[in-house]
């Protein structure tokens, strides 16, 4: 099969375990091949956890959980050096994120000193026990999972330089009443997710994680997402706007969203989609801006008054 063939069986293939999901599905897959980590927010029971392990199921990927709770410690995220009383010696025990796909569930119940241990890890692909620092596996990358109700007792919100690490942050959403209905057939004698197999390995997935670099972008694209990010950072309503950082999430999600759609270029639709996904989570608003919106109509705000490029022929570069 050649790209959009794998491509699409994976989607496929998540559909058959979550009903009316293939936007957000879309967007899974472009937060992989673009060595991106994801935030899935909403109430429990909306199929976030599903989602993870489904996309992991389908990937020839090593897979770990962890149940984020008030009591764990960073040391059960990223490890620690214990003492071997048979062998009168230290020894390192890495801890669950040396793996390819790392499930961080209900993130936000863990203290912030245990999210803070992600920090390293999730930017810098390496871990450090104790003056150690181990590499991790690649391909990597986090899903995790958060219940935005933050008034609900043992929840931590997220800080700003934890959200910044996170590609995009894609809200789950109810089914509607037809597609839960379908969940109902599918789910009423059989686990779906039992029946998925491997779809990409991992030589594939890192071959187009390479071929994304290669997707082509113009002037006018560039200087679009320059201009939004700009915007950001001088919105009356956005008292933080968008990092350095952002702007390349921005770019490289971008890039992903035309190979998915089997292009070599970038459409300023392109940017425009991933914007609302990449860039919204990263805003810190304003006392006034907080008081009048919530962070995605300030983002909606700036994407209109950005002019969007006239798409040039087919003279790109």
């Amino acid at each position: 099969m050649n790209r959009l063939e794998k491509i699409n069986e994976l989607k496929s293939s998540i559909g058959k375990v979550l009903v009316g999901k293939e936007e957000m599905t879309e967007l899974m897959v472009i937060a992989i091949l673009s060595r991106g980590h994801v935030l899935l927010e909403d109430v429990p029971g909306t199929g976030k956890t599903m989602l993870a392990k489904s996309m992991a199921k389908c990937l020839d990927a090593t897979f770990r959980r962890v149940q984020f709770t008030p009591d764990v410690l960073p040391s059960d995220v990223t490890g620690i050096q214990f003492f071997n009383p048979k062998e009168q010696a230290f020894e390192l025990r890495p801890g669950p994120v040396m793996t390819n796909i790392l499930l961080a569930d209900e993130i936000n119940r863990a203290t912030p000193r245990t999210q803070a241990s992600l920090l390293e890890v999730m930017e810098e692909r390496q871990v450090t026990i104790d003056g150690e620092t181990l590499p991790i596996p690649s391909p990597f990358i986090v899903i995790a999972t958060q219940n935005p109700i933050d008034s609900q007792q043992g929840t931590f919100a997220l800080p700003e330089a934890q959200m910044d690490r996170f590609l995009l942050l894609i809200k789950v959403g109810y089914p509607d009443l037809l597609e839960e209905q379908q969940m109902l057939k599918m789910y009423r004698e059989n686990e779906p997710i039992d029946s998925l197999e491997v779809v990409l390995t991992l030589d594939d997935i890192k071959e187009m994680q390479q071929n994304i670099k290669k997707v082509k972008m113009t002037d006018e694209v560039e200087m679009y997402i320059l201009h939004i990010i700009k915007e950001t950072r001088s919105s009356p309503y956005v008292e933080v706007g968008v990092s350095p950082r952002g702007t390349i999430a921005l770019m490289r999600a971008s890039q992903a969203k035309a190979y998915v759609s089997s292009r070599d270029y970038v459409t300023p639709q392109d940017v425009k989609e991933m914007a609302r996904y990449v860039l919204a989570h990263r805003l810190v608003l304003s006392i006034e801006g907080s008081m009048r919106k919530t962070k995605q109509d300030a983002l909606e705000e700036i994407l209109a008054k950005v002019e969007v490029p006239v798409e040039a022929g087919s003279d790109r570069s």
